[in-house]
């Protein structure tokens, strides 16, 4: 009896060994997002916000219908969390697909991080506005380098915004065509006007300006660069 025992006891050890070892294997799967052939990395996957989190302020802003993150409430932020570069981006490629209802205001973030309510107040805003009454339009670098009332895109028309991040020099494309571009100076603290807006590195965010602001969001993706 005492032999059977031993090996009931032996055999559920190593029952619980072999748990053990796929465990973390799994775990390391779900969590080793590959890019494509390019090195693209798709952020979103077109069904929930899973990688992704936001403010508390107004949650509701944000919502995810026939494959889009449909922005439109209150003030509110959406914040990657992803296992992307751990969230904690430098230099890159940051691409999305954007549709702006008429008279919306939003706004894409890089070098940001999480805070609960209110405007970032770390990171680079990268504007998206094509008619609100804002007249810093889309692919203005907000505080830092603007286009001013004329957008470079359209209300309810797709539009690709990409952001290009190498070094303390940052280039905005909308729908590949260059639209802005911006190099730190070497003490940007001092520049006048400053919010605190400095090229480091952090997260991406998107915005949710105000309750009269519709915007849709798409094929959000990033091809991290050396």
């Amino acid at each position: 009896m005492k032999t059977v025992q031993n090996a009931c006891v032996l055999a559920a050890f190593a029952a619980a060994l072999c748990l053990n070892c796929s465990a973390p294997a799994n775990a390391e799967e779900k969590e080793a997002p590959k890019p494509d052939a390019d090195g693209w990395y798709m952020l979103f996957n077109g069904k929930d916000f899973d990688g992704w989190k936001k403010s508390i302020d107004n949650p509701d802003t944000f919502q995810v219908v026939d494959g889009e993150i449909v922005v439109k409430g209150p003030v509110c932020h959406l914040y990657y969390e992803g296992p992307v570069e751990h969230a904690k981006f430098k230099n890159f490629e940051w691409s999305c697909d954007v549709l702006t209802k008429p008279h919306a205001n939003s706004g894409m973030y890089f070098h940001s991080k999480y805070q609960e309510k209110g405007f970032p107040k770390t990171g680079i805003e990268v504007q998206v506005n094509n008619s609100h009454g804002d007249p810093v339009r889309t692919g203005s670098l907000y505080h830092l380098k603007t286009i001013m009332n004329k957008s470079p895109a359209k209300d309810n028309e797709w539009f690709t915004q990409t952001v290009i991040v190498e070094g303390k020099h940052v280039t905005v494309k909308v729908n590949g065509k260059v639209v802005n571009e911006y190099t730190e100076p070497a003490d940007p603290k001092k520049r006048a006007g400053s919010a605190g807006e400095v090229i480091g590195s952090g997260t991406f965010v998107l915005q949710g300006h105000d309750p009269g602001s519709e915007i849709h969001y798409k094929n959000i993706k990033v091809k991290p660069l050396p």
